[in-house]
């Protein structure tokens, strides 16, 4: 007999709750982060400017959470105390320059977009539209790692005030990072200026991602709908993995779609096993499928090292093997330094892990790359691709 609408599950109560725009009324695993967050802003309460700060850490570790938190726990204290406070929220996930970021900030202030015009007069478009706000304004720039290297909004907004564009207020900035390689490549007077306080969301590990879901299966969940063994293994898998509460939640949430699907009622270990596989390979062919081929050569390289047991890697090793599989498949090869930044592209994308390692009194840092993902998986959806079947041949 098929399936009707009108079929109830035993399953979820509201399984809204394990969205990922659902957002938790308490980060009780980043109390140590939200805490210093608050120190930043404390000013505020005391007429002075916040201090600039920069959040950094991987996708999932609660860090816009964690600051829209804090930040409307400020604004609540402004309204009681006759504060003024202004809070500007702007995700860059759509900008790769200073410039696009500059000009959508302003029409999302003042609703006109300013086109057409050089870097100065949309910079002096925003200082007028930051003047009329006047008080103390925080400007907070999510996923600010997307302009790269062209951080000249990261340089001239803290700066504002001190160079004459704004009078009379103040101005601060909170920077979003999902990359941490963004910090250590921003510009030196960009660092002195926003880095007045730097706060990294460590990724969680399992105890914390247990914490995590037993509070969001609570209210998701009916009572006796889960097994035991579901919460421990979706955050234990996470735990290995990325650390990531949104990494959890979803197999925690395909688990229980698995379960609904085949009319059970419970969710067992065997369904979090199956949400784990496919989710798996979901990320993996998000994280593969728009690659150039110097990812791709890239990526296979790392696969050999995986492959000879010799993971995780220096770029050297890496970069060894890369010229090697280029050579044998006839395809083009580029310097070190810009294999790496292709290295690192893929450990955006989930695909590739990079491990970052001090040089002790050497000072300085560097890093070792190892896969990310499931290796016998990865081969096969790379295998599925139209120009690297021959390539795959010289290691596998």
């Amino acid at each position: 007999m098929s399936k009707t609408f009108g079929d109830q599950s035993e399953i979820f109560v509201d399984e809204t709750v394990l969205y990922e725009n659902w957002v938790p009324e308490e980060l009780p695993e980043r109390e140590e982060e939200i805490d210093r967050l608050h120190d930043a802003l404390s000013p505020v309460t005391r007429g002075a400017a916040p201090h600039n700060t920069f959040v950094y850490g991987k996708t999932g570790q609660g860090k816009t959470v964690g600051v829209n938190h804090k930040l409307d726990d400020l604004a609540a204290y402004a309204e009681d105390n006759d504060i003024d406070l202004n809070v500007v929220r702007y995700s860059c996930a759509k900008d790769n320059t200073s410039y696009q970021v500059v000009v959508n900030l302003v029409e999302q202030i003042s609703g006109d977009k300013p086109i057409g015009h050089d870097t100065k007069t949309v910079f002096d478009y925003l200082y007028t539209e930051l003047q009329k706000l006047g008080g103390t304004t925080i400007i907070v720039l999510d996923e600010i790692d997307n302009i790269g290297n062209d951080d000249d909004i990261l340089y001239e907004l803290p700066r504002a005030l001190a160079n004459g564009h704004l009078e009379d207020m103040w101005v601060s900035v909170i920077g979003i990072s999902n990359d941490f390689r963004f910090r250590d490549n921003l510009s030196p007077k960009v660092k002195d200026t926003l880095c007045d306080e730097e706060i990294h969301f460590s990724p969680y590990d399992a105890d914390q991602l247990r914490a995590i879901l037993r509070r969001r299966a609570d209210k998701a969940f009916y009572d006796g709908a889960l097994s035991d063994e579901v919460i421990p293994l979706c955050a234990g898998l996470t735990a290995q993995d990325k650390g990531s509460a949104r990494q959890a939640l979803r197999y925690l949430y395909k688990a229980g779609e698995f379960a609904v699907s085949a009319d059970d009622e419970q969710v067992t270990e065997e369904h979090a096993r199956l949400a784990e596989g496919e989710l798996e390979r979901k990320s993996i062919e998000k994280g593969i499928r728009d690659l150039t081929i110097q990812d791709k050569l890239a990526l296979v390289a790392v696969i050999d090292i995986e492959t000879s047991g010799k993971a995780p890697a220096p770029t050297r090793e890496v970069y060894g093997r890369y010229k090697k599989i280029a050579l044998e498949t006839g395809a083009d090869t580029i310097a070190m330094r810009r294999m790496r930044d292709h290295l690192q592209d893929l450990d955006l994308s989930g695909v590739v892990n990079a491990i970052e390692r001090n040089r002790g009194i050497r000072g300085g840092h560097h890093y070792l790359f190892e896969l990310s993902t499931d290796l016998g998986m990865t081969i096969d959806v790379l295998e599925e691709g139209e120009r690297l079947g021959n390539i795959l041949d010289h290691i596998v």
